[in-house]
């Protein structure tokens, strides 16, 4: 069984910062393209941030300067650290495996759960 656990979401000032987690199952890991995608009431579900396993990295020109990805490939984690967080950032973000990064992010099979994040004004 595979899976993408995401956790770290929560209702947070507009300015403050969450980090977002995503832990994997390591077949679906190990080797892949991670990403973070987000969907907001009434909107198309969009690219945020991707990392290879290389450590190539993708950010939507939204979240360029305030937003960072990382992976921990040890423990077959990916994280996704959120600052100077604004309203309109407000989505569940969706962790996701199996993209690729060239142009832009484009999103693999494998999704999580979702976790809610909402900024405050």
């Amino acid at each position: 069984q595979v899976q993408l656990v995401e956790s770290g979401g929560g209702l947070v000032q507009a300015g403050g910062s969450l980090r977002l987690s995503c832990a994997a199952s390591a077949r679906i890991f190990e080797g892949y393209t991670m990403g973070w995608f987000r969907q907001a009431p009434g909107k198309e579900r969009e690219s945020v941030a991707g990392i290879s396993w290389s450590g190539t990295t993708y950010y939507a020109d939204s979240v360029k300067g305030r937003f960072t990805i990382s992976r921990d490939n040890a423990k077959n984690t990916v994280y996704l650290q959120m600052n100077s967080l604004k309203p309109e950032d407000t989505a569940v973000y969706y962790c996701n495996s199996g993209g690729s990064i060239r142009d832009q992010l484009r999103s693999g099979i494998y999704w999580g759960q979702g976790t809610q994040v909402t900024v405050s004004s």
